[in-house]
């Protein structure tokens, strides 16, 4: 008989969510650039709230230029730093010139692969060129190779992309014309608990929606992930009918994901009772169910998936549509959620269990493969214990205080979302603690430059981090709101900066 070894399994899934990430990684930083394109589009286009032929022209130079070119950049970037950016953006003029269409898929194609092959093609004369001729060199085999790579994306990608496009645009008309679309949310939701949202979002559906939005104006693409009210219905079942600390805590969390956008805040509650995700789903059904009733949708991405977020990007004449999808998920998932609740309460309380978030955000953050700071504060809630443990770059534990820490970094996959968070709760205990002089930011790990005094990432993170910035202390924890933990960092910092003022 044979056996699946978990191992796989988890292997497998780690591979899928770094290649989301990977994708999202190229869009996420760019987000700012496609809300000023669809800023721009909802105001100065003929249909817009205030139509200016002369501003409009704005439009499709963004749309055809700009947005690809800095999805590009970025992809290049995370393969080969500056160089690859520069000859992913030059490779990708091809692929744009020689297509009628947004060149998004493309971009994220031929960005990062033309990175890759400039990184490959440098190592072969790697230590080998004269010394005053290494520029000389990297210039040309840069310019020569992306001469080449502009070429070929022009004659074999830029076609290959315009036919995938063109199928997948199929796809979502044809799901669209049948009525088809909410069983869209059968993927999305649970992928969503996975955390492949990200790249279901960013990778797949907003490519294809600013596509839409050229056409038509607006997309409903946009709305399939970033709809809130899924989420929304699930907290407010905990709030009425959920137990102990999971009813306590909901209340908060329907804040943090309504209004804020941070919708990983409710996943911990579904994965307690994995039912639950028969909610998100119904939820997310009916949501599309009414934004293809009225024909809604939004003029660009709406990041993060707040309420506020999704109504700022409404095209004028989907403001109905959206909040009943909006009003409509909630209900459905609150219904579901409240039934689940209700049906499992008696055999809960007899058991005694008040519903464990703790071990719920332990399995939502491994299923992340990183710590999340609003994850934490539910964790924290439940009096979860972080442990924290601090390495200089030697490996050797206990030595931060040998080294001033001014420049402290909060690194994660993203450099988004969960380090922006951690990074502005460690801000303000240092504040409270009266240390001056130190700087706190958050980043990806693929952006370490080597140039930051601490990093501070999840546990499961921090050989990455190390790797990126093997002179910086780094510190592991495994829950970034802990505050015990976080008065030992303060601790340590105010040691090392004492230590450097006296010197």
């Amino acid at each position: 008989m044979t056996t699946t070894s978990p191992q796989k399994g988890k292997g497998g899934r780690v591979h899928v969510q770094r290649f989301g990430t990977f994708l999202s990684g190229m869009v996420m930083p760019n987000i700012p650039a496609f809300i000023a394109w669809g800023l721009i589009t909802a105001f100065f286009i003929p249909t817009g709230w205030t139509p200016n032929e002369t501003l409009g022209s704005l439009v499709d130079p963004m749309i055809f230029y700009l947005l690809p070119l800095l999805i590009a950049n970025q992809g290049g970037r995370m393969i080969y730093g500056t160089r690859g950016g520069v000859i992913g953006t030059i490779a990708t003029m091809g692929v744009i010139v020689g297509s009628d269409i947004p060149m998004f898929i493309g971009a994220m194609i031929v960005g990062p692969l033309s990175a890759w092959i400039l990184k490959r093609v440098e190592k072969l004369w790697e230590g080998k060129v004269k010394p005053g001729f290494e520029m000389l060199i990297d210039n040309f085999s840069s310019g020569i190779l992306g001469m080449i790579l502009a070429l070929l994306a022009f004659l074999g990608i830029a076609p290959a992309v315009t036919w995938l496009s063109n199928i997948l645009e199929l796809a979502v008309d044809w799901l669209i014309s049948l009525s088809l679309l909410p069983l869209a949310s059968i993927f999305i939701e649970p992928g969503k608990i996975l955390f492949l949202n990200n790249a279901i979002n960013h990778g797949v559906l907003t490519p294809l929606g600013v596509q839409q939005v050229e056409e038509t104006g607006k997309s409903i693409l946009f709305l399939l992930e970033a709809n809130p009210g899924p989420g929304l219905g699930i907290l407010l079942a905990f709030s009425f009918f959920g137990l102990g600390i999971a009813k306590a805590s909901a209340p908060g969390a329907i804040i943090i994901q309504f209004f804020g956008g941070i919708h990983e805040i409710y996943f911990p509650y579904v994965l307690m009772k994995p039912m639950l995700v028969l909610a998100a789903i119904g939820g997310g059904m009916t949501g599309v169910a009414i934004n293809v009733a009225f024909q809604t949708g939004l003029r660009a991405p709406a990041s993060p998936g707040s309420i506020i977020a999704v109504l700022i990007q409404t095209s004028p004449d989907s403001y109905v549509g959206v909040i009943l999808s909006v009003i409509g998920a909630a209900a459905v998932s609150f219904l579901i959620a409240a039934v689940i609740l209700r049906a499992s309460r008696k055999k809960d309380l007899a058991a005694g269990e008040d519903g464990d978030l703790s071990a719920a955000v332990a399995q939502t953050e491994a299923n992340k493969g990183k710590s999340s700071s609003v994850l934490g504060g539910l964790g924290a809630t439940v009096g979860s214990a972080a442990d924290a443990q601090s390495t200089d770059a030697a490996g050797a534990p206990g030595t931060t205080a040998t080294r001033e820490l001014r420049n402290i970094v909060f690194a994660c996959d993203a450099g988004m979302g969960s380090s922006a968070m951690g990074a502005s709760v460690l801000r303000n205990k240092i504040k409270k603690a009266g240390i001056s002089g130190v700087t706190v930011t958050n980043q990806a790990i693929a952006n370490l430059d080597g140039s930051a005094d601490l990093v501070i990432t999840h546990q499961d993170l921090t050989d990455r981090a190390r790797q990126q910035s093997p002179d910086s202390v780094h510190v592991s924890v495994d829950n970034f709101m802990n505050s015990p933990k976080y008065d030992e960092v303060v601790e340590r910092i105010n040691r090392s900066t004492s230590e450097g003022d006296g010197q």
